[in-house]
């Protein structure tokens, strides 16, 4: 009789290892809770939305949106209709929500019912506005406005608003004597003709309260206004089922220590549709599984809510059996693993000692090993051997230039923008530092704090590529911080919580950086700037017309008459343990480089709403460099160790379509550089770069680099070489991982299949093809002829099939089509996705 196989849902076994005596008491139990947990009520015009939602153990689950009871301990207090808070007189009272057998409360605190209230410019018109999208982008918003009638983007400004709004054109958009006729709610509510539309239809509340303002007299804005500090949004985090939906509240905190909902005003957004869509009035709905989050932007403040939604799928047990079971190895597999277990991801099991060998040496020092190398690691029985060849890569001089590569796509190492002395310099300080393992916080202080002669001190150059305060302020931000806060020049920035006075404040760290023979150098000069700092003069902020207290992002402001360097107080903010940013953005680009997708994505784009795929692993990580004083080679030998980085990049059931909780590993093209350098090492037929490639038609020659150079030695990204440019090499143009490119594109096939790059390399008379040729002549057996050319291109040896299959192309030793037969068998395996990924 035969048994078919047993096929068990890992949903079903997730949950039976959770029968345990307390999970089967918060079954038992169905606990609910109420949020948010405390609610304030100041305003006779405050309302608070609470919702419901299920409690699964330590987390909260979907949301209960029927079938709820409300109650309230004190109607005479406050009132509650459908989850809605509605207060009555000041006191206290405590709100109950019971859904079938389990209940749940909220305390409530109503004050300011006899206190008159005045509706605030600051605080309750221009969030309407920008709410219903009139200050955006496409509307008044825009840099011009729209009609003549222009506002700051999302009301950054309020003053400018205020006197746009009240007292430009002789203040003919308000009429305080009968405010309903003003322009400013007869324009959106189109009671006369409108280009926008109808955008405050006057029936609503919004059109209520900015009515209400101008009958009261339309008052400005004033510094004494309390202004919001933070946002909060609930549920912060849920575990979610696809086809649910969840709605969302939000709260402000403000100054003077008061908080409200503000959710009616709040702008929704979602980081990954995939996983969840929200809709205007902040109610998502989940799509599929995976993890995502729903952003919440209200007055320049931002708020994350993550979204988490197990994938379904069923294994058999014996795919089951086959995944990575291994207990974890560091800090890294405990998180990651955690996060696969509440999604309910099976892992990929171990890679093969062969795939092991090929990734660790591309990711780690950016080529493929070679066939002695390959071989010795094959015969090798010891159980560490793993560990001690990350011991050796680590140790590697290969290490160091294919880091110091790395770190010169960070720093702009361009010569179309630095003289080829300057160049030089910037690039061997760069290298040495990397040979000596400098931690990345002292590198980076020596760079922001640099002076003297560019030739001399190398890290001066980075004020050379960066010549102005606004300059040097973005590629700082986004070099060692991961942030682009480049919007934040014009306006306060859309999409994250840096303002407009925060970018000046931050520029004028850098006014007192002047420099000798800035510019006017000849093409053939040697580029030679002398960089100092001077002890006066300020940047001016434009919107005021007077300087910021030179402050770093979210730091203390220095004195404007304090005559020492400010760059030295900059750099101690700037490395700081304390300082998130600077250690996540290092954190986050060692481990793309390793992983092939960062934690955050895009690599250099740490905004507040672009959440890390794994946020507690992300602080672990971060932790790690930081207790290990920034030595990256510790993250990088700990990520090289772990189960996640070992793991096959084949999928198992369930895992096909994840992308980024490293239930696997994901294979990616080769970098262009280590791709040419892979070419170069298969054929041993070097390349030579000897050009300069200025932008149009301008080339200059250069003799920097030896015959034999490797083109992830290069110093310069303008070396002229097609197939660099071809495969997607970072130009270094702008600080931004984005100008790299590794998208497929058919000038790569044709130049694969017809460029000069392979096909002469493997011409050449020079070339391993001709090597093999003479040692089958001498002898070499077929096999062997074989095996050498799988070593050489995938770091394995071919399996039996193959062997045997590719022996039956090879024509008999002194034929006429001999070489080119070998040339064809290269070429093939060249071209493969097994030469051309990572994997």
């Amino acid at each position: 009789m035969t048994i078919p196989p047993i096929r068990c849902s890992f949903s079903l076994l997730l949950v039976l290892c959770a029968t345990l005596p307390g999970a089967m008491a918060n079954a038992a139990e169905n606990s609910i809770t109420v949020l948010p947990a405390h609610v304030e009520l100041n305003t006779p015009f405050a309302r608070q939305m609470l919702v419901v939602q299920k409690k699964l153990g330590n987390e909260l689950g979907t949301q209960v949106r029927e079938e709820v009871i409300w109650s309230s301990s004190n109607e005479e207090v406050v009132r509650v209709e459908g989850g809605l808070l509605i207060p009555v007189a000041n006191g206290t009272a405590s709100i109950t929500a019971r859904w079938n057998t389990a209940s749940a409360t909220t305390s409530v605190a109503v004050t300011g019912l006899d206190t008159p209230h005045q509706r605030s410019f600051r605080n309750d018109v221009l969030p309407i506005f920008a709410k219903r999208d009139c200050n955006s982008g496409g509307c008044h918003g825009a840099l011009a406005g729209k009609g003549g009638f222009r506002l700051s983007l999302r009301g950054y400004d309020p003053e400018s608003d205020y006197f746009n709004i009240v007292k430009q054109d002789q203040g003919r958009r308000i009429e305080l004597a009968a405010p309903e006729r003003s322009l400013l709610l007869t324009k959106p509510s189109t009671a006369i003709p409108h280009k926008g539309g109808l955008k405050l239809p006057s029936e609503s509340e919004d059109f209520q309260i900015v009515a209400d303002w101008i009958a009261r007299g339309a008052a400005p804005p004033e510094s004494s206004d309390a202004v919001v500090e933070r946002i909060e949004v609930y549920p912060a985090a849920s575990l979610q089922m696809v086809g649910s939906q969840q709605d969302f509240v939000v709260r402000a905190f403000y100054s003077d220590g008061s908080s409200c909902d503000v959710t009616r005003w709040t702008k929704w957004s979602s980081t990954n549709d995939a996983v969840s869509q929200v809709s205007e009035e902040g109610q998502a709905t989940i799509m599929g599984p995976g993890e995502g989050a729903i952003v919440a932007w209200f007055a320049s403040k931002l708020a994350i809510a993550r979204t988490t939604v197990p994938y379904t799928h069923e294994a058999t047990t014996e795919e089951f059996a086959q995944a990575d079971q291994r207990k974890p190895r560091n800090f890294i597999d405990e998180q990651i693993d955690a996060q696969l277990k509440r999604l309910n991801l099976v892992a990929s099991p171990n890679c093969t000692d062969a795939e092991f060998l090929r990734r660790a040496y591309l990711d780690t020092i950016g080529r493929i090993p070679t066939p002695e190398e390959t071989r010795q690691f094959l015969a090798d029985t010891s159980a560490d051997k793993r560990d001690k060849l990350i011991e050796r890569l680590l140790a590697s001089s290969e290490f160091v230039d294919y880091w110091t590569y790395k770190w010169s796509d960070v720093l702009m190492l361009n010569g179309t923008l630095l003289r080829p002395a300057p160049i030089k310099a910037y690039y061997q300080w760069i290298h040495g530092h990397v040979e000596k393992n400098t931690p990345w916080d002292v590198m980076v202080r020596e760079i922001v704090t640099a002076t003297g002669e560019s030739t001399q001190n190398g890290a001066t150059n980075f004020f050379a590529l960066n010549q102005t305060p606004e300059e040097m302020t973005e590629n700082a931000s986004q070099s060692f911080m991961g942030l682009s806060i480049g919007c934040a020049k014009c306006h306060n920035h859309p999409l994250e919580k840096w303002t407009n006075d925060q970018y000046y404040a931050m520029a004028n760290i850098f006014s007192r950086v002047k420099a000798k023979g800035w510019g006017g150098e000849s093409r053939n000069g040697d580029g030679a700037r002398t960089l100092y700092v001077v002890t006066s003069g300020e940047l001016v902020q434009p919107r005021t017309g007077k300087p910021q207290p030179p402050t770093p992002l979210d730091g203390e402001a220095i004195s404007f008459d304090n005559p020492e360097d400010r760059r030295v107080k900059f750099a101690q903010w700037l490395t700081s343990p304390e300082n998130p940013y600077f250690a996540k953005a290092i954190t986050n680009r060692v481990w793309a480089n390793f992983f092939g997708v960062g934690l955050v994505e895009e690599v250099d784009d740490l905004r507040v709403s672009n959440p890390p795929s794994n946020h507690a692993l992300f602080d672990a990580a971060t932790k790690h460099v930081v207790d290990n004083k920034f030595d990256l080679k510790t993250l990088m030998r700990a990520i090289l160790q772990s189960n996640a980085y070992q793991r096959t990049s084949k999928s198992v059931a369930g895992n096909e379509a994840e992308k980024r909780f490293y239930s696997r590993y994901y294979p990616r093209r080769l970098m262009a550089e280590v791709l040419h350098d892979a070419v170069v090492q298969v054929t041993d037929v070097p390349t030579k770069f000897d050009t300069v490639a200025f932008p149009g038609n301008d080339k200059q020659k250069t003799d920097f680099y030896p015959e034999g150079t490797k083109a992830i030695q290069l110093y310069d990204s303008a070396v002229e070489n097609y197939f660099l440019d071809a495969f997607g090499r970072n130009p270094r143009n702008i600080v931004c991982e984005c100008e790299r490119s590794a998208e497929p594109t058919m000038v790569q096939v044709l130049h694969i299949s017809n460029g000069n790059t392979i096909n002469e390399k493997l011409e050449s008379p020079t070339s391993r093809v001709e090597t093999l040729l003479q040692l089958r002549h001498n002898g070499l057996s077929d096999e062997a002829i074989v095996d050498e050319i799988y070593l050489n291109c995938f770091s394995r040896y071919p399996t039996a099939e193959k062997r045997e299959e590719l022996i039956k192309f090879l024509t008999p030793v002194g034929a006429a089509d001999e070489r080119s037969t070998l040339e064809d068998i290269f070429w093939g395996l060249m071209s493969t996705r097994e030469f051309l990924f990572n994997h």
